[in-house]
């Protein structure tokens, strides 16, 4: 028979595939509403869908160990002796991952005493046997054992379960240079770290291989051991009991009695109400989908694919005009929040759903305002509260067709973000789905025509007014009002700034990127003439090849394509082992970054010569602003080029000037309140330059007698102390050694103990609580304080320090930014606040205004929180940005 005419068995390690998907998937994004982790449980069924959907299996089973113990433990204890507990958030993953594939009618096994290798094994030898094309799905390597002409093993690769590489006869013999039935002699001569099993000393894959290719197998190997010479001939006389012993633990067993032969294994259809019931309570709407289109011909399935929508969802009545005014007189006499959903396409505004508890309306809009005059004062009245979901957006869009929204109650995209501050901005219906449980029908963006019908955006409203309800009640105090407080009131502020725009000059940005474009082309001949040859200069292949084989440079870290061409790694080696070559490539990697920034500008330059930025409140997990298309945010500063950047924004037309402000050491003045340690604050209140300060009291010498080197020691050290920096570190970025760097910080802490009691604090009382929170209340999780996957637990460690400092300096400039926005507005000023860079705010200076606006700004910042130590601001003025810098 054919391969391509034999039935296919399928078969699944479904502990080893769904300990990867564990740790190939982030833990956080992963939770449902009672708190049960999911991660593992999403990527083993994303993984299996993907291997039913090209595999197309006739037959199909997943294994799964029923405890660490079995028959190999009991001859040696020690055997998988070195796996350390079970990450707690995995805990409770296989019971729901076993329920959801009966539900799909997929075939789950286990055996005491045995493990799941053991009995794929028996299924795959057996269905071999039995006329089958076999394929094996195990992370475990004992399983290569069992690849033959019949059976193939698919392997998942470092990055989890979402590639499987596949390991036929001619694979293995490539990769190992053996049969694939020998490969558990060289796993026994040089052992298995994951399962304990010690080997031989100083044997390695390739003396093992070499041994095996002469001799066989471990039997013959030890029966020649005396022709073997040197240390590892006398190890393996030595040491042979252990290459026995593994040999024998890692022969998985090919004859376990099983309850099912390879035929009883046949796919049948899934029960769909089970599917149904165990992916809402998992809210895997995505995959549900997925299996949804896989199976294809379940009728009943498919009806009821668009999940439970809420019943009681009033019915849309559409209205204009008169009867528009009385219902919104009616719904918002009580005050009570409404849902307001605008619709717009391209921009242009085609009509607004507005619900309260038990009705909904939908408006269209059309070309005669009047029949509008009722929306559009019950949407300027802040006496109106109203529900919107990512509402800058929906303000934008009324405020370009001249209506304004006033009485912005709560918004969900805030809230939601807010609760799980490690997520962007998700879809209104991706909320409801996770925090109502319930589905909003949407149509198939990949269908012509969709199946699906959308929902009305005036139930969308309804639904906002219902999952407002639940995210209030589940946000704490703290974050509520910090919602309520900062979030929201910003709004409208950053909507203002992004309609406002700044004045860009484009004469000026074409002259620096014709100046580039020559740089970067006379930087790539000087580059090329070093070598003796052109090349790709963006090529990580090509570089590697010029750097470590032709010029025999130091090697750099090992990545998956052979050595880092990275910017710090070049830059690490340019410092260490200077060469010309690298020199230019450097400056031509610094040109051509410098080149595109000034090409994105120029094309965001609007028919009003200005640049408008979108601003992403949620675009952190600390409360940082992000800005995107174009990011402002990102020009440098310290550099001729960025100046010259920064100088092509100007003041724009009938205004006086530019006014900057920015916070001087933010970052280390929240540091001193929140540590209280008394030789920061008295520094930052004796008025004397704060690194010259520290470096004083750390070197023993007055402060006019640090120099410029201890000062940047010092420097580094204070904040990079706030990232978790190590003393390896801080030895790397200084060009010191390592023992320098330990003495360094020893000396730091000696002088400023309560800043490294608050930081080994700040880290513990977030693994007790699971968060930390900002002077203000702003929370961020960290589930990963307490995981056992070392990595994650010391990046969680690092973020968690910060995470206080950096929130509150977030927080900080929010409330600025919302005082000065109302001082304007309160005085009728012209002038506008119109970029936000971290702790920087750019404004753009009226007429007259100047002496008015730079009290408000200084006022206003240097009072937007009451810290242990005074909040300094310094303010600059200027024709273009880089002249008003401070």
């Amino acid at each position: 028979m054919q391969d391509d005419d034999k039935p296919t068995l399928l078969i699944i390690d479904g502990h080893s595939l769904a300990f990867r998907a564990f740790y190939a998937l982030p833990v956080d994004s992963f939770v449902t509403r009672d708190g049960q982790h999911t991660n593992a449980i999403h990527g083993f069924i994303s993984m299996l869908l993907n291997l039913l959907q090209n595999e197309r299996p006739t037959h199909l089973a997943v294994a799964f160990d029923i405890s660490r113990y079995s028959f190999r433990t009991r001859e040696y204890p020690e055997y998988k002796g070195t796996r350390g507990e079970t990450p707690p958030e995995f805990i409770g993953q296989i019971p729901l991952l076993e329920e959801a594939l009966k539900a799909m009618r997929i075939r789950t096994l286990s055996k005491e005493d045995y493990e799941a290798d053991d009995i794929l094994a028996t299924l795959a030898t057996r269905g071999a046997a039995d006329g089958f094309r076999v394929l094996v799905v195990s992370g475990d390597r004992d399983t290569i054992q069992l690849v033959d002409d019949d059976v193939t093993l698919l392997y998942p690769n470092v990055r989890g379960v979402s590639e499987l590489k596949r390991y036929d006869r001619d694979a293995v013999l490539e990769r190992y240079g053996i049969e694939p039935h020998q490969y558990p002699e060289i796993a026994a001569l040089v052992g298995e770290t994951s399962d304990n099993l010690i080997g031989i000393d100083k044997v390695g894959e390739k003396t093992a291989v070499k041994w095996v290719q002469k001799y066989g197998s471990v039997d013959e190997i030890l029966a020649h051991a005396d022709e073997i010479t040197g240390v590892v001939g006398s190890n393996l006389r030595e040491q042979q009991e252990r290459a026995v012993r593994n040999r024998r633990l890692n022969r998985l067993v090919r004859d376990v009695e099983l309850e099912v032969a390879p035929a009883d294994l046949a796919r049948g259809p899934i029960d769909a109400e089970a599917v149904r019931e165990i992916f809402a309570r998992l809210q895997f709407r995505t995959l549900l989908d997925r299996v949804i289109k896989l199976e294809g011909t379940d009728e009943d399935l498919a009806a009821g694919s668009g999940g439970p929508v809420a019943p009681g969802a009033p019915a849309v009545r559409r209205m204009v005009d008169e009867e528009l005014a009385a219902w919104l007189r009616s719904a918002t006499t009580a005050g009570t929040p409404l849902g307001l959903r605008v619709v717009s396409h391209g921009g242009e505004l085609e009509g607004v759903g507005i619900a309260s508890a038990t009705e909904s309306a939908w408006v269209p809009w059309g070309a005669h305002r009047p029949d509008y005059e009722a929306l559009e004062a019950w949407l300027a009245d802040p006496r109106h509260p109203k529900v919107l979901h990512d509402a800058k957006r929906q303000l934008k869009v009324l405020a370009h067709h001249g209506i304004a929204l006033e009485g912005l109650a709560f918004d969900t995209a805030l809230a939601a973000w807010l609760l799980r501050p490690g997520t962007k901005t998700e879809a209104l219906s991706k909320l409801v789905d996770y925090h109502l449980g319930e589905t909003l029908p949407e149509p198939d963006p990949n269908q012509l025509v969709p199946e699906t019908d959308a929902v009305s955006p005036a139930t969308e409203a309804w639904y906002l007014l219902r999952l407002a309800d639940e995210l209030r009640g589940r946000l704490d105090e703290g974050s509520l009002g910090v919602l309520e407080d900062l979030e929201i009131p910003l709004v409208p502020v950053l909507a203002r700034m992004e309609m406002q725009g700044v004045t860009v000059a484009a004469d000026s940005l074409a002259e620096l990127n014709a100046r580039l474009s020559g740089q970067i082309s006379e930087t790539a001949a000087s580059a090329f003439a070093e070598i003796g040859r052109e090349i790709n200069l963006g090529s990580p292949k090509q570089l590697q090849e010029v750097l470590f084989e032709q010029l025999e440079m130091p090697k750099t870290r090992a990545n998956k394509t052979g050595y880092s061409t990275d910017a710090a790694a070049l830059a690490d080696l340019q410092e260490q082992n200077p060469h010309p070559f690298l020199g230019l490539l450097l400056q031509h990697r610094d040109a051509t970054k410098l080149k595109q920034m000034v090409e994105t500008l120029e094309k965001a330059i609007g028919q009003d010569g200005r640049v408008h930025t979108t601003y992403e409140q949620t675009g952190s997990s600390t409360g940082r602003m992000s800005s995107n298309d174009p990011n402002l945010q990102n020009i440098p500063i310290k550099t001729e080029t960025g100046r010259e950047i920064r100088a092509a924004f100007r003041r724009g037309e009938g205004f006086e000037t530019l006014l900057t402000a920015d916070y001087s050491q933010i970052e280390m003045r929240i540091m001193a309140h929140l540590s209280e340690d008394a030789g920061l604050i008295e520094a930052f209140h004796s008025g004397e330059d704060l690194h010259r300060f520290v470096g004083a009291r750390i070197f023993h010498v007055d402060p006019a007698e640090v120099t410029p080197t201890m000062r940047t020691k010092v420097k580094a050290m204070s904040y990079g102390l706030a990232y978790g920096l190590s003393a390896f570190g801080l030895s790397k970025q200084l060009r010191i050694e390592t023992k320098e760097a330990k003495e360094l910080m020893a000396d730091y802490f000696a002088r400023f103990g309560a800043v490294r009691d608050y930081l080994r604090g700040v880290v513990e009382q977030a693994r007790v609580d699971g968060y930390t929170t900002t002077i203000f209340g702003r929370r961020r999780p960290f589930a990963d304080l307490t995981s056992t996957n070392r990595v994650l637990r010391d990046n969680a460690e690092r973020q968690a320090l910060n995470s206080p400092i950096q929130g509150s300096a977030a927080d900080i400039i929010k409330r600025a930014m919302l005082a000065i926005d109302a001082d304007i507005r309160e005085r009728g000023l012209d002038s506008r606040m119109l970029l936000q860079v971290h702790d920087e705010l750019v404004f753009e200076v009226a007429s007259g205004e100047l002496e008015e606006m730079s009290s408000i700004v200084e006022t206003r910042m240097s009072g937007a929180a009451e810290l242990a130590v005074p909040l300094e601001v310094q303010v600059g003025t200027g024709r273009d940005w880089d002249a008003a810098a401070h």
